[in-house]
Order: structure tokens, then sequence, then C-alpha cells
């Protein structure tokens, strides 16, 4: 049985976008039953874990004897066997590959940069500075990503793991209207949201941690 780690707790607004829910999405679309194994974040910190994590974060993926972290690694191994989500052909599987890294280095990076400075350092006077070049970026790789989407509706040939990576990280930017500025874009966003794998993943996510505030907020 695959056991899939993750906080037990996570601040209200980071429900529905922590990144265990890419390994959620893969496991239902690959129709692979687990089981969850919910971590306090100082346990997070103990050896135990960094033998398994070497960073203290989260998702960790245990398959048999085999742990795994990074969201990447993790979805790469799920495809090994799971054609959903990545392809037999080994062109086809090497064009996915591709975009996999593409989603979480040529995109994620200016992506999270933006996000930060939205998020954790608003009302900081440098950050005022600093976003109109961060919001730059992330405007060139949403205009690159709607180029490379016209005529397509997955980024390779099929939906595939690339996919589940690339959505995860174009939903950072909700409520920023930035994604919405591209109609491919926002639509292959939309397209792959309404997979009832990502519904299924995304519900049991915000359950997972909703029902962990609840005892906090009786507690008050």
């Amino acid at each position: 049985m695959i056991t899939l780690t993750t906080f037990r707790s996570v601040p209200p607004f980071a429900i529905g976008y922590v990144r265990d829910l890419r390994v959620r999405w893969a496991l239902e679309e690959a129709g692979l039953p687990y089981l969850l194994r919910a971590l306090e974040f100082q346990d997070a910190a103990t050896p135990a874990y960094r033998r398994e994590q070497p960073f203290s974060q989260i998702p960790v993926l245990q398959d048999g004897g085999l742990t795994l972290f990074e969201t990447g690694a993790i979805l790469l191994h799920l495809g090994q066997r799971h054609p959903v989500l990545l392809p037999h052909d080994a062109d086809e599987r090497a064009r996915v590959t591709a975009w996999m890294f593409a989603a979480l280095n040529s995109v994620e990076p200016y992506v999270g940069n933006l996000v930060s400075l939205v998020v954790f350092s608003a009302g900081e006077a440098w950050a005022a500075g600093a976003r109109p070049s961060a919001e730059a970026m992330v405007d060139k790789r949403l205009r690159d990503l709607d180029d490379w989407l016209d005529g397509r509706e997955w980024l390779a040939e099929s939906f595939s793991a690339a996919d589940i990576l690339m959505t995860t990280v174009l939903r950072l930017l909700d409520d920023m209207e930035m994604v919405e500025r591209y109609a491919r874009v926002r639509a292959y966003r939309d397209r792959c949201m309404a997979r009832p794998a990502f519904r299924k993943a995304l519900a049991d996510q915000v359950a997972h941690f909703t029902q962990a505030q609840a005892p906090a907020a009786a507690a008050a």
C-alpha cells in the first residue's frame, strides 16, 4: 500500500494549495489507493523524518520499500507504471518528462517568487519595488505557455503528469488575475481542473486540513 505524508494542519490560506495535492491527483488519475500519514510541523524537523526528507518538507511517498521526496520525482516514479501519467512510447515519454521539468524549473520559480512577494512580504517597501519585474517574468512565461497551447489540448499528446504539475503551478496565481489575461492558458487550466481526479484530490485535501482546523476553533 502506498503511504503519502503531509502535514496535519496548515494555515487557512494554504488549504487547497499544499503540494501533496499533486501526488493525491496523480494517485487518483492512476486509480491507486493510498494511506495518509499526517505530521505536526515540529515532527518534520526530527532526525527520523529528515532521513526521509532532508529538507523537512512534504510530501513524502512510501511505495513498498521505496521512500521518495520531491513531487516531480514522485510523479515520475508513479508514471513508470501508469501510462495515464507517463506514456509508454519512448519519444512521447521524453516529451512529457521535458514538460514536467519545465513546469518545475521554467515556470514555478518565477510564480513562486511573485507569490512570496504578494503573500509573505506585503507592505514591505522593497517588495513593492520588486513586484513589477517579478510580474513581468511571470507574464513572459504565461505568454510563452499560451503560444505553446495554440491548437493543443494538453502540454504533450495526451493528459499526463506534466499537466498535473503545470496546473498546480498556475493555481498559485489564483486571485491575481494573471492567468486570465491568456485565453488558452486559462482554458487549459480550467480543463485540467475539471477532471474528476483533480476534484476528488482537492476535496480530500480541503477536508483533511479543514478537519484539523476544527478542534483548534472549538478550543478557542
